[in-house]
């Protein structure tokens, strides 16, 4: 296989994974040493064992972070503050994108960005959906509330007042409250219901300032 057959391969996928190559009557060895020679040589970029994208000039969609993530690990979902940040409920720039997992955790630092991976049981894997990210990707990604009551399941102290007001919540009418409770309900934890006693109770002062200010 030379680049350009790779190339006409790939399309417009904005990540692949080794496997797509080794379909039919392959050399699999030859394969694996053509990708090493081509990520030597810059032509593509590897994010991690078997999986890749190709590099500029020859990607065609720049693969989205969260779309990266779910590829790393399959059976994750985007959670958390990198979540909270992409619904505009956090001010910060998120530099590592969080996930979730109910398998091991783990870490990656890659030319694209580095991603971290936090385990929970696999009864909580819950409370995502499959989000359009533009240019035709698409991941899973945690529903603001869920990623609200993961964060502080797994944030030691996550549920304590201070630690709720540091994360600078912002745009809380965004929030489904009902939905809070109820996810912080089927949790079966006091952890996150008073957690999310405390998030209505922002919420709600945030709604009436907002009022007091427009009225």
């Amino acid at each position: 296989m030379d680049f350009q057959s790779l190339l006409e391969i790939i399309q417009d996928e904005p990540v692949f994974e080794t496997g797509l190559l080794l379909a039919g009557d392959v050399d699999a060895g030859y394969i694996r040493k053509q990708l090493s020679l081509w990520g030597k040589s810059g032509r593509i970029i590897q994010l991690r064992r078997g999986l890749y994208t190709l590099a500029p000039p020859y990607q065609k969609i720049k693969p989205h972070p969260f779309l990266i993530a779910n590829r790393m690990v399959p059976g994750s979902y985007v959670s958390c503050q990198s979540a909270l940040a992409y619904y505009g409920l956090i001010p910060e720039y998120v530099p590592t994108t969080v996930s979730v997992t109910s398998g091991r955790p783990g870490q990656w630092e890659t030319p694209l960005g580095n991603f971290e991976f936090r385990h929970i049981k696999p009864g909580l894997l819950y409370g995502y959906k499959m989000t359009d990210l533009g240019d035709s990707q698409q991941a899973f990604v945690a529903i603001p509330e869920k990623a609200l009551m993961d964060l502080v399941h797994l944030h030691p102290g996550g549920d304590s007042p201070a630690y709720l007001s540091e994360l600078r919540l912002q745009n809380l009418e965004r929030l489904n409250l009902d939905e809070l409770q109820r996810l912080a309900e089927m949790a079966a934890s006091s952890k996150l219901q008073r957690a999310a006693s405390t998030l209505v109770k922002l919420a709600q002062a945030e709604v009436e300032a907002y009022e007091s200010l427009s009225g």
